[in-house]
């Protein structure tokens, strides 16, 4: 059963769908997709940057890599900016911002939108998926004791010292005889307040092996997703962190 947090530190969680192709690119799709969901996503929008960061597999992992794409991916927003679908050459995307509500609320909105992109597209199938969560955690000083908070941190040797400033830990593990992969990052950022420490918590799973899975299994497989991120999540962190979002019973 999924925790149920006050304050929850996800900034963003998101669901993208590569596809591969039946036939080549229609650059209508994103108007006629525009005009099954403007009721939820009214406020249209075209990205400037013609390229998309893209997670594909290789021996021993994952690697990121730029896509260009032929045409700018279109956003769709909500009224109140906290929701946004994204739809580029053969890519969809939806995402939820802050304040993120549950999986119950973000799940049917992927499934439908999901859904309608198929209709519209007719792909041939999916090339990857990805559900990703990026937690952002503020600490009112400067340092913590790290393991007072993660179980999963940076370890130093301990003929070196053991204070350290920023840092990046990245760990993928694979699922499911490497059809999937789990990233998980703990990381330090630029906080946005002087004075406080923030780290991001970035939990994605993704479907790397291209049409691992049908259409008809993708509920399945975005449970599976969310309940292996979400067991990630509470695994990285200790009580005393989970103290600061403050569990609802």
């Amino acid at each position: 059963m999924e925790k149920k947090y006050k304050s929850p530190p996800v900034v963003e969680a998101l669901c993208e769908f590569q596809f591969v192709p039946n036939e080549a690119w229609d650059i209508t799709i994103p108007g006629m997709l525009y005009e099954r969901i403007k009721d939820e996503f009214p406020i249209k929008q075209q990205q400037i940057d013609l390229g998309v960061r893209i997670v594909q597999p290789r021996e021993g992992g994952m690697r990121e890599r730029r896509m260009e794409l032929a045409s700018p991916p279109m956003q769709f927003f909500s009224n109140d900016k906290c929701s946004l679908v994204q739809v580029g050459q053969d890519l969809l995307t939806i995402n939820h911002l802050k304040p993120y509500r549950t999986w119950e609320v973000f799940r049917p909105s992927i499934l439908k939108v999901l859904g309608k992109y198929i209709d519209i597209a007719n792909p041939k199938g999916f090339r990857q998926i990805g559900l990703r969560y990026i937690n952002k955690i503020d600490f009112d000083e400067h340092r913590i004791e790290i393991t007072d908070y993660f179980n999963y941190h940076p370890t130093i040797p301990n003929d070196l010292p053991q204070e350290h400033k920023t840092f990046q830990v990245t760990v993928d593990i694979p699922y499911e005889e490497e059809r999937d992969l789990l990233r998980l990052t703990l990381a330090t950022i630029i906080p946005e307040e002087p004075g406080v420490l923030s780290l991001v918590l970035d939990i994605g799973y993704s479907m790397v092996k291209p049409e691992g899975i049908g259409f008809k299994q993708v509920l399945n497989w975005l449970e599976n997703a969310h309940l292996i991120v979400e067991t990630a999540f509470e695994a990285s962190i200790t009580d005393k962190c989970r103290g600061l979002f403050e569990e609802v019973k």
